[in-house]
């Protein structure tokens, strides 16, 4: 019998109909699925119903970029199968290409995972944030060390939501950001991705980062809000000062310096900020990899500062710990330490927990640790809203990031970040109206620098120094240019011609500096045409001088006698005590981001008062690290009688143990004065606060910023504490003859230290309380007495 159309059409509705009120049926059943329920409930209902393989399976991770295109520009079937083979996975990488390419490659594989997956569990899509997206369109920001010098973390704060928005609309979920390493080390190539050396600005800092990433942690507890990214603090712990400033090298240091330095950030941005995830280092402390480290990993992270989210592994950290630091003899022993010591994912690709299903069946491996590891991630999934918002591509991302707002910000940023060094006899602000001509020299005048975790260096991308100088001049004045020298390298063939421009102009900017791999990383890093990488991740140096023959070029330009602004661009402190001693106008740009041009000329002509101040201080030279501002009593030596070249002493025999600039240090246009320093109550319970004012006036003829700078001294221990610790800062802003009072609530808590035993507890007795313009000008004192 021959069935009419029709009837086939309406047996076919029914069906549908049918099959769809089945399925919503079964929905009803997954309890996973429903959002009305608790986040551990669903953990717990989805848990129950995955495989081993499945459970193992986000364990790892993925690359998106593994994915191809077919040719009608859609994502390939045949790619998508290939790559997940109708399994879901843990986290899936971020390419390092275009945003817009990115949305249709996370759309696509988001798409797969839940509707061709057995339990359509999607994916934490993940990516480098570091300042800014790792890709083409996202808005560029200072390099770390530059965002320190800003000493302001509603500005970072700022950033962080920036960022997490600009990455969010092309589908990331999680950015491996901020970093809470000291950089205490300035051989150390990733000194540029620290917010400094103290562990007081790194927490404040990074925080701010994490809270305007995540959002406010009121309400991250329970999940992240729209346009915003899950966060990473790494790298846990003590992986910035390794032996000999090598990447990667080992740390042997005391359970009290890991404490009170170290860890300290990432226990307040854990407790405070409700950071979620955590990157584990990739070195080892005391001889035990951070990889294999239970103790550490467990006890400490987990039991003892609360940490509540997902361990993330650094990428080949955990191989490493077979192929590199030789502490596991095959692949399954590997897994088993790395999974024993709480790691929840490998990453980049799996080399050990790809041995957990046998390990399991084998009985070698208790399925509680994988099972215990996979509702870490999975509670970070749906507190994300991943189960519950299917990712759709918007029509083109770039349409939608790079605002306006967004570029404005990244040069307040920059315009922030910038110290003054030096400023001999005024020589700065430049006074366009006594200059017909200015010299722009230098290996980075003309060529952007942003540090390492940045997609690209073309100038196309952001604004040059001498772009800068140049749209400022707005032909008011000449500008001459010349390269100089290249940034590594022994040729000097070039600086005659540098030399001639300088003779031929008022005064001299002169630009040096290094420069950083573009998307520098373990197993990823691009070289740089035409010089060599002298900074970022895995470019540690011996010495802490300008590289190449910029030295010559710095000391030709001076013998000309023209007025000389020295700008430095790059990630680590330099030893310049000739340039100190012989260049007047001396300026700290670090990496300044995208705007960075735009906003050293802003500084130099006077637009802009500068108000950043180091986060490091600088050392004399390599032979002089460490020169941290908070050492202990015997830090800087017995003797007091500094020597010199032509009079010999001890404490060096031939120098001052003493910093070239120290922490905190920077200058401005203007002139503040600090006054009437009050501590509510000089004696204070244990369990109180210290609450302090004070007055500070600009008593100059422009507006300026000034960070005021709050630190304590323990003047009699149980145990060696510091002579100085940073406890407070405030950046405030001033116009001329303007005085503000400012308040600062410093916690007992703060005022603590490890005893002999290893016990936290606050000792009664007197301390010093400080406040300054840097650690090494303080202007207002008082002395408390606690209980």
């Amino acid at each position: 019998m021959k069935i009419k159309k029709p009837l086939i059409a309406v047996v076919s509705f029914f069906l549908i109909l049918a099959t769809s009120h089945a399925q919503k049926a079964n929905n009803k059943n997954l309890l996973y699925k429903d959002s009305n329920l608790s986040i551990e409930v669903r953990v717990n209902d989805l848990l129950d119903r995955m495989t081993l393989e499945e459970k193992i399976s986000q364990m790892n991770m993925l690359s998106l970029s593994d994915l191809k295109v077919d040719k009608k520009g859609r994502i390939s079937k045949q790619s998508l199968d290939s790559l997940f083979q109708g399994k879901s996975i843990g986290t899936l990488e971020s390419p390092f290409i275009g945003v817009d390419e990115i949305s249709q490659l996370s759309e696509a594989a988001d798409t797969y995972l839940r509707k061709h997956t057995r339990l359509g569990i999607p994916a934490i899509q993940i990516a480098e944030c570091l300042h800014g997206q790792l890709a083409f369109g996202a808005t560029i920001f200072p390099q770390t060390i530059g965002q320190g010098s800003t000493w302001n973390p509603d500005l970072i704060k700022k950033m962080g939501a920036t960022i997490a928005e600009e990455a969010s609309f092309s589908g990331v979920d999680q950015a491996l950001s901020p970093i809470f390493d000291l950089a205490r080390d300035p051989r150390f190539g990733r000194a540029e991705e620290s917010f400094g050396e103290d562990p007081f600005l790194v927490a404040e800092m990074g925080k701010a980062f994490v809270i305007g990433m995540q959002g406010d942690p009121e309400i991250t507890k329970t999940g992240i809000p729209a346009n915003k990214l899950m966060a990473t603090a790494k790298h846990y712990v003590a992986y910035s000062t390794p032996f000999a400033g090598i990447n990667l090298g080992p740390n042997e240091l005391g359970p009290r310096d890991l404490r009170n330095l170290h860890m300290y950030p990432f226990k307040k941005v854990i407790q405070e900020a409700n950071i979620y995830s955590v990157m584990p280092a990739y070195n080892d402390v005391n001889g035990i990899p951070m990889h294999s480290n239970k103790y550490l990993m467990k006890d400490v992270l987990r039991d003892e500062l609360g940490f509540n989210g997902y361990v993330f592994s650094d990428y080949e950290a955990i191989a490493m710990l077979n192929y590199f630091q030789k502490v596991t003899k095959d692949a399954a022993e590997t897994a088993v330490v790395a999974l024993e010591s709480g790691i929840d994912l490998e990453a980049p690709k799996s080399f050990a927990y790809s041995e957990l299903n046998n390990l399991v069946k084998s009985g070698k491996v208790n399925v509680a640790l994988i099972d215990n590891a996979v509702k870490n991630i999975l509670t970070a999934k749906f507190k994300a809203g991943l189960f519950d918002n299917a990712y759709k591509a918007p029509k083109k991302v770039s349409s939608l990031i790079h605002t306006e707002e967004a570029v404005n910000l990244a040069r307040e940023i920059a315009e922030e970040s910038i110290v003054l060094l030096k400023n001999e006899n005024n020589v700065l602000p430049l006074d366009i109206s006594k200059i017909k001509s200015i010299g722009v020299i230098g290996p980075n005048a003309d060529q952007v620098q942003y540090g390492d975790y940045s997609y690209t260096k073309d100038n196309e991308s952001g604004v040059t120094i001498l772009d800068g100088i140049k749209k400022y001049a707005d032909n008011k004045f000449t500008v001459n240019y010349a390269k100089g020298c290249n940034i590594t390298g022994n040729d000097q063939s070039k600086i005659q011609a540098a030399v001639e421009v300088a003779q031929n102009s008022d005064v001299v900017v002169l630009v040096i500096g290094g420069t950083s791999s573009v998307l520098s990383g373990i197993g990823w890093g691009k070289d740089i045409p035409g010089d060599y990488p002298t900074s970022g991740e895995g470019f540690d140096r011996t010495t802490l001088t300008p590289p190449g023959v910029q030295p010559e070029l710095i000391q030709a330009i001076y013998k000309t006698g023209k007025p000389i602004v020295l700008v430095m661009v790059h990630g680590r402190a330099y030893s310049i005590a000739w340039e100190k001693e012989h260049i007047p106008a001396i300026v700290e740009a670090w990496y300044p981001g995208e705007q960075g041009g735009n906003a050293v000329a802003s500084v130099l002509f006077g637009d802009v008062n500068p108000s950043g101040k180091l986060t490091v201080s600088v050392p004399k030279s390599v032979g002089h690290v460490p020169v941290f501002y908070n050492y202990k009593p015997s830090g800087r030596g017995f003797y007091r009688n500094p020597g010199s070249l032509e009079k010999p002493g001890r404490d060096y025999v031939f120098s001052s143990p003493d910093p070239l600039f120290p922490f905190g240090h920077g200058l401005s246009y203007t002139e503040f004065e600090y006054s009437d320093l009050i501590v509510e109550d000089t004696s204070v319970d244990m369990n109180g606060m210290i609450v302090l004012s004070l007055n500070i006036k600009n008593t100059g003829k422009v507006s300026g910023k000034e960070v005021i700078q709050v630190y304590f001294n323990d003047k009699v221990s149980s145990v060696t504490t510091p002579v100085k610790v940073l406890k407070e800062f405030k950046k405030v802003t001033l116009n001329p003859s303007e005085l503000k009072t400012i308040s600062f609530s410093i916690p007992m808590s703060e005022f603590g230290l490890y005893d002999k035993d290893m016990n936290y507890i606050i000792e009664p007795g007197e301390f010093d309380i400080m406040v300054g313009s840097s650690s090494d000008d303080i202007r207002l004192q008082k002395t408390i007495s606690i209980k």
